[in-house]
């Protein structure tokens, strides 16, 4: 038996049902082209949402967490009568000791590709009467820009300005707006400590996080260090970039034997809002595989009805020897074809949506839609409509292949 036999069957089988054959495929092109959009859509989300996170959230952030007072006897003791206990947030200071030399350390680890000190300081803007509770970061500008990329958020002003003017500060546009100050104009600082400095507003910046523009400002690093009456060794924090952020919860554990104090991954930090994205990452393959389920039944409604309508074909073919097998195979290669044509065309079609909604313009802070070509959804998406159409048409072709001519010619 020549095997393109079957593959001609199956052809003309094909030709002379071309309208069922077209809306077999369309099915298939519709769950594809929405499995595609969907999924780089969600892609495209998480990318802008791990892009925006990390212009202010280091991969990990290394400090000294608060401490509970502790009663000054044994609670364990029942012979005692704790008379008052108020446990608090100790006042003792938040500085790393040594850690330049912690800093030189975590430098030194081959998964870490930047690493830089900080120094947080709680402060009030105030300008004339008005007055903004905020926290400034203390940073060597330049160290914070190569690390969350600060000089893509500026809106007016020079960022770098600040290194060599100590009086200089970096505001976000909340602050700017609600103080009613712009470039150049002064804007008096009231640190916790009680320090008091009149700063000149150097450069404006905007995250897109409104929470963080309304409250967040940069200083120089000695700047922060006089807002809280600290010298040149007083660091609350330090940042570190890693080579391979998403395996950050790795590298937690080694980080934590070369320092005392408390480890945190990016991951940790903003555990809810990852819940969230995962959330979303999980509904839409969902969403795509019913709509894939729907598109294969299509194709094997419309095969049953040709095995039904071709009944004495089929008894003719196997009468004449072809076997079971052959059978499956002829309507596996029609399943096949009408799979394949509508897979190309989702591929199509999805390529189009994407690039047109890549043209769609939403407004700041995110610009264009956050949606991009990712080949390992389209790759995805070919090879499950294909195997979706391949496994609608294997139980139609099973049950052709057992059909009794002898019985099919008593009929």
């Amino acid at each position: 038996m020549r095997l393109n036999v079957k593959y001609d069957i199956a052809l003309t089988h094909i030709l002379t049902r071309k309208k069922q054959t077209l809306i077999a495929a369309m099915g298939v092109t519709i769950g594809i082209a929405l499995y595609i959009f969907s999924n780089s859509l969600s892609s495209g989300i998480g990318k802008y949402t791990q892009g925006e996170m990390f212009k202010s959230v280091p991969h990990i952030r290394i400090y000294k967490k608060d401490e509970i007072s502790k009663p000054l006897f044994d609670l364990s003791d029942s012979n005692k009568v704790v008379v008052i206990q108020n446990p608090k947030i100790t006042t003792l200071s938040k500085s790393i000791i040594n850690p330049y030399g912690l800093l030189k350390n975590v430098k030194r680890q081959n998964y870490i590709s930047f690493a830089a000190p900080q120094v947080n300081v709680d402060l009030f803007y105030i300008n004339g009467k008005s007055q903004l509770k905020g926290v400034s970061n203390g940073v060597n500008i330049l160290e914070a820009d190569a690390m969350f990329n600060i000089q893509s958020t500026i809106r007016a002003g020079d960022l770098q300005s600040i290194t060599s003017d100590l009086n200089g500060i970096v505001i976000g546009s909340g602050v700017a707006e609600k103080l009613n100050v712009g470039i150049d104009d002064n804007v008096t600082v009231l640190s916790a400590q009680g320090v008091k400095k009149v700063m000149r507003i150097a450069a404006i910046f905007s995250s897109g996080n409104k929470a963080v523009d309304e409250s967040k400002s940069y200083v120089n690093i000695s700047t922060a260090q006089q807002l809280v009456k600290e010298n040149s060794n007083f660091v609350t924090d330090i940042y570190a970039s890693l080579i391979n952020p998403n395996v950050s919860e790795q590298y937690v554990q080694q980080l934590q034997e070369i320092s005392e104090y408390n480890v945190e991954d990016w991951k940790t930090a903003n555990a809810d809002q990852l819940a969230q994205d995962k959330m979303l990452g999980a509904m839409t393959p969902l969403i795509s595989f019913s709509i894939m389920l729907v598109a294969a039944f299509g194709i094997y409604n419309i095969l049953t009805m040709t095995i039904t309508q071709k009944m004495n074909d089929i008894a003719i073919l196997k009468a004449t020897g072809f076997k079971g097998n052959d059978i499956v195979i002829i309507f596996l290669v029609e399943s096949f074809i009408m799979g394949f044509i509508g897979t190309v065309l989702g591929l199509l079609l999805g390529g189009v949506l994407i690039a047109i909604m890549q043209g769609v313009y939403i407004g700041p802070p995110i610009g264009y839609f956050p949606i991009y070509y990712d080949p390992k959804v389209f790759g995805v998406a070919a090879v499950f409509g294909l195997l979706a159409s391949m496994g609608a048409g294997y139980y139609p072709a099973r049950k052709a292949a057992k059909i009794d001519p002898v019985e099919i010619f008593r009929k």
